[in-house]
């Protein structure tokens, strides 16, 4: 948790792919204050046509950023992610921000098992850090 999954039908290069997660995870790190070692990024690759939008077909270009995150970020906190992720994606990218779709929701912490442990509330990371098995916490650690 958070999880982003990347939906479209565009082919992605290896590198647009790692600009993105580099992207992603920054702009999570930093806006939502989370570790970065929580930050998960799926591309799914739709097949091209089989998107639509108002009954028409959605442009090429369109991306769509879904992202499982938290709950307790600040609407500010939200807003910035949302428009960093759009700005950022677009720009690696090289498309329209009007085609970078992103939608934030939020979910309990309890109601996330994650590294075999439900995860900690926003802002309690190191204290749940502390309490894992030390191979694991070491693990985290390096991703950090």
């Amino acid at each position: 948790m958070p999880t982003y999954a990347i939906s479209t039908a565009k082919d992605l290069t290896a590198e647009q792919r790692a600009g993105i997660v580099a992207s992603i995870t920054a702009i999570h790190a930093v806006e939502a204050t989370a570790p970065r070692y929580f930050v998960q990024i799926i591309f799914n690759r739709v097949e091209p046509g089989s998107i639509f939008i108002g009954g028409e077909p959605a442009s090429p270009d369109h991306v769509w950023v879904r992202a499982d995150i938290r709950a307790g970020r600040t609407r500010e906190q939200k807003a910035r992610m949302l428009r960093r992720i759009m700005a950022e994606t677009s720009g690696i990218l090289g498309i329209s921000e009007q085609d970078v779709w992103v939608y934030i929701s939020d979910i309990p912490a309890l109601s996330v098992l994650e590294f075999g442990h439900v995860l900690p509330e926003p802002g309690e990371e190191e204290q749940w850090l502390a309490a894992l098995p030390s191979a694991l916490r070491e693990k985290l650690r390096q991703a950090a």
